[in-house]
């Protein structure tokens, strides 16, 4: 009896330490991207969100969790990761906490974005409008606390996944000068990234001619990608045309959403996140500042 007794404690124990949803997240490591909520929608924050299994959705007070590189280890570079979804829901298990885990152990201090989402049912929120405003936020922010996080303000990059990809397109391409009069100081720093990863990108943001100062990109798809292996050859053949720095790995197989690799039974598709390791330390953003 005491050894049951015992047992059941020890697994009510275990079941309320395991985090809904099969993330952790607390106050400490929770940044909102603006302190009231987003401009014209400061009611809808308080709004909860709702996280089921793999997804997160009805985000009204958009958000960077932060995950810190192990002690010591730490270079200077910071990533802000945009799950996909589709704009329906992101994908926050997945293609959130799982690559930030993975960069973090790389000495990357990374911030996973919650977006808004237009797409889900009855939002109020604009595909052309509000996922941008929410990167170009976030990278802000990221700037805005360089300090506090020990970060290089000119190593600031971001990684997007399907749907993600779109929102870093939204603000890779043009001018992320901030308003010098704003109010908010934090509205006043550059939300342009450095770099740029993406994965199985979709089309949305994409331009017809890359810019001369687009970010250096590193692209990554699968050939048999029904959705997103186009736009990223079409991408890498404009990087070239523009004379931009860009790495491109396009796999035979592996479809659509195939996360870290880590369920897929492709080794190319399992191993894929070195190649995302190597291009970071080829390309310098590994090196301690």
């Amino acid at each position: 009896m005491r050894h049951a007794a015992l047992v059941r404690i020890l697994a009510l124990s275990v079941f309320f330490l395991l985090p809904a949803s099969g993330f952790s997240q607390t106050a400490s490591n929770i940044i909102p991207l603006w302190k009231n909520g987003p401009p014209g929608f400061e009611k809808k924050s308080a709004e909860p969100e709702s996280a089921k299994d793999y997804w997160v959705k009805n985000i009204h007070n958009p958000s960077l969790q932060v995950f810190l590189p192990p002690a010591g280890k730490a270079n200077g570079t910071a990533v802000v990761v945009c799950p996909g979804g589709g704009f329906r829901l992101l994908v926050y298990n997945a293609e959130g906490i799982e690559p930030a885990e993975y960069l973090a152990k790389l000495g990357i201090t990374v911030f996973v974005l919650k977006y808004r989402l237009p797409r889900e049912e009855g939002s109020p929120y604009s595909l052309d409008r509000h996922p941008r405003e929410d990167a170009l936020r976030a990278v802000r922010m990221v700037r805005s606390r360089a300090k506090e996080y020990g970060i290089d303000t000119a190593r600031v990059g971001m990684l997007g996944f399907s749907a993600g990809g779109e929102v870093v397109a939204a603000v890779a391409y043009a001018s992320g000068k901030g308003d010098p009069a704003a109010k908010d100081p934090i509205d006043r720093l550059n939300g342009k990234p450095d770099f740029q990863m993406l994965v199985y990108p979709g089309p949305l943001g994409i331009p017809d001619v890359v810019p001369a100062d687009a970010p250096p990109v590193f692209l990554l798809a699968a050939n048999d990608d029904p959705c997103c292996g186009v736009t990223t050859a079409s991408l890498l053949i404009k990087y070239r045309e523009a004379r931009r720095p860009v790495e491109a790995h396009l796999y035979t197989k592996g479809d659509h959403g195939f996360n870290m690799g880590n369920r897929s039974e492709l080794q190319s598709i399992k191993s894929w996140p070195q190649r995302m390791a190597d291009w970071l330390n080829d390309s310098g953003y590994l090196e301690k500042n």
